[in-house]
């Protein structure tokens, strides 16, 4: 049976990436969009609660540990849930329960994400959570098309494979590293700081909106493989040495 399969899969991949989860998570996000049926993309992603005297300035309660997504579209999608605290994902550990969407062009359910799924092929999706101690993964199916998923069919075998990949990270004992877990830790709470004062720069220097200096971090990290995060570091960086923009 294909989903035996892709358990044996997840866990092989978990123990083969010691040290390197983020490899590990975008190789189980790429095995479960070529198995599940109509998924064109997944994203895995491990989150930490946070509670607000822990860590000031945090929006919403949960913190990314580490995450993989099976294409680099769903992983510019997922920081911009991320930074906007708008989305499937975010839903999904916030609410504690699976979240379906048909089409995220239907009502208004998350404002500041459907523009931004839309142009990744984020038009519908599954996502569940699944605990992993004081972490929670969520595992999410993603479609181009609208109305992708049946509900009943597909649901099951996401909630499976949550368990199965939450099971072998856990086996797998990712995250005992202390020194490790920290510098995730400290990348997670910094991302929406970063991109926020990259986007700053640019509404300074080119007379850009919040959503057109996103739109040009997010451009600038599509045309080179990079995430958007990463872009916008690399923008301070230029800022301080003295350049006006990311690079193309």
């Amino acid at each position: 049976m294909w989903v035996e399969r892709l358990a044996r899969d997840i866990g092989a991949l978990a123990q083969s990436a010691a040290g390197a989860p983020e490899r590990a998570l975008d190789q189980v996000g790429k095995v479960a969009a070529r198995e599940i049926p109509n998924c064109s993309a997944a994203l895995v992603v491990i989150w930490r609660d946070v509670r607000p005297d822990d860590a000031a300035g945090i929006v919403g309660r949960h913190v990314v540990v580490d995450y993989g997504a099976s294409h680099s579209d769903l992983a510019m999608a997922f920081e911009h849930q991320y930074t906007t605290d708008q989305g499937p994902a975010v839903e999904a550990v916030r609410e504690g329960h699976a979240v379906l969407v048909d089409d995220v062009l239907r009502g208004d359910r998350w404002p500041g994400y459907t523009s931004m799924a839309v142009q990744c092929g984020d038009r519908s999706s599954v996502t569940y959570p699944c605990a992993m101690g004081a972490e929670t993964l969520t595992f999410g199916v993603h479609s181009g098309r609208a109305d992708a998923f049946e509900a009943a069919r597909v649901l099951p075998m996401v909630a499976m494979v949550a368990e199965h990949a939450a099971t072998a990270l856990r086996s797998a004992d990712r995250h005992s590293d202390a020194t490790r877990e920290a510098a995730h830790m400290r990348r997670a709470m910094t991302a929406r700081t970063v991109i926020d004062q990259a986007k700053g720069i640019l509404m300074h220097a080119r007379g850009m909106g919040p959503q057109e200096a996103f739109e040009e971090l997010r451009k600038v990290a599509q045309r080179n493989g990079m995430k958007v995060a990463d872009v916008a570091r690399r923008l301070m960086d230029e800022q301080a040495a003295g350049g006006s923009g990311p690079r193309q």
